[in-house]
């Protein structure tokens, strides 16, 4: 069997969940299947190498269109040239799995063209993330058209929580029985407890620090985590740990409301997991205060590494925090009660590293990356018999 994964992220271009969620999966795939990763060029990387047992192909956008466009329409007009490079290159594949919008048009183009069974991983839909509007404008409603259109093109819909598997139904009215859940996941052998004060010093983090880890957007609810920090009573720092903003608007909006406030760390890069995962397991509580997140990945690494979790009670989030056990689930938005909750494992230390301990073991039964490629070639092998 040879399948054929397109992605927008792949490494060493990765910023988010998708990006982890497609290098991990495939890498474990490749040991008892063909895979071939198909994503975008960079000038850094060949064009064609092989790692890991796979196959990947890079394909330039039409940056010269692309370019000459509003930066608003930037993004569905990168993803439109994208589609029609990677499929110039004859698709040969049983499946063609594919992450995110970005590559829902690839997707479509190759199950018409080439007649391949299709797949697609939903982390999120873009009808959901309403913030994007003002920086998208009309190309907001396109980039949710492409959407709609490779989902109901898809053999099968893998949703990452049952939360995105309901969420699929309600916004787009696809058939729930095209729809599996199957987890993202966590390299529990890599992310496991580990003590560096050598990365303290480096970036200056003063004990005990709140650790923040995601990409800088209203959607990641950075702005309700600075306003709980503005009020904390118990002194503490704050350690962020930021990607890519979403927008100049929100880079902006972030300086403005973070220049004034005492005790903050900002590490405005996404760091290698050798440093990240020190900073998640000497960290007091990681706190992931999204607005909307379907899965959240960084809430299984610092349950990994037996850090207490303070997180919001929305999406797929509830499926990982249990609250009470390994964590705080809190009201989305809420900044009173997201800095009752820091306050209480501040204060509570022992509670706290209980709780860590408990999201290692719920991890370990539930989350591993073993288990969720293990799901997924039981699907690839049931559509192609199919």
């Amino acid at each position: 069997m040879k399948v054929s994964i397109f992605t927008l992220e792949y490494p060493p271009y990765v910023y988010g969940g998708a990006g982890v969620h497609v290098y991990n999966i495939a890498k474990r795939l490749a040991k008892f299947i063909n895979v071939e990763i198909r994503t975008l060029f960079l000038k850094r990387e060949a064009d064609l190498l092989r790692k890991d047992d796979i196959i990947v192909k890079r394909y330039p956008c039409w940056y010269d269109i692309v370019e000459k466009t509003q930066r608003k329409y930037r993004p569905v007009f990168k993803a439109m040239s994208l589609a029609l490079a990677i499929n110039a290159d004859k698709v040969e594949a049983d499946i063609v799995h594919y992450h995110t919008w970005y590559m829902s048009l690839a997707g479509f183009m190759a199950k018409k063209l080439y007649n391949t069974k299709l797949i697609t991983t939903v982390h999120s839909l873009e009808p959901r993330r309403l913030w994007k509007r003002s920086a998208l404008a009309e190309a907001y409603n396109l980039s949710s058209w492409l959407e709609k259109t490779g989902l109901e093109a898809c053999d099968m819909i893998i949703a990452v929580s049952n939360f995105m598997k309901n969420d699929i139904v309600k916004v787009y009215g696809i058939d729930r029985d095209k729809i599996e859940v199957i987890y993202n996941g966590i390299d529990e052998a890599l992310w496991r407890p580990v003590i560096d004060e050598n990365i303290l010093r480096k970036y200056g983090i003063k004990r005990p620090y709140i650790l923040f880890v995601g990409r800088l957007s209203v959607q990641k609810g950075i702005f309700t985590l600075l306003e709980a920090f503005k009020h904390l009573s118990t002194k503490a720092t704050l350690v962020l740990v930021t990607g890519k903003p979403d927008s100049k608007e929100v880079l902006e909006r972030f300086r403005e409301a973070a220049e004034n406030l005492k005790n903050v760390v900002w590490i405005n890069k996404m760091l290698k997991s050798e440093e990240l995962i020190p900073l998640y397991t000497m960290a007091s509580v990681f706190v992931c205060p999204s607005i909307y997140e379907p899965f959240g990945i960084v809430n299984l690494e610092a349950m990994a590494t037996e850090t207490p979790v303070v997180a919001s009670r929305t999406g797929g989030i509830p499926e990982i925090v249990v609250d009470g056990e390994n964590g705080i689930l809190v009201k989305p938005g809420d900044a009173r009660e997201l800095k009752d909750a820091i306050e209480y494992v501040l204060d509570n230390s022992e509670e706290g590293r209980t709780m860590g301990e408990r999201g290692r073991k719920r991890v370990l039964q539930y989350f591993s990356w073993s288990k969720i490629a293990n799901k997924t070639l039981k699907l690839y092998r049931r559509i192609v018999k199919d």
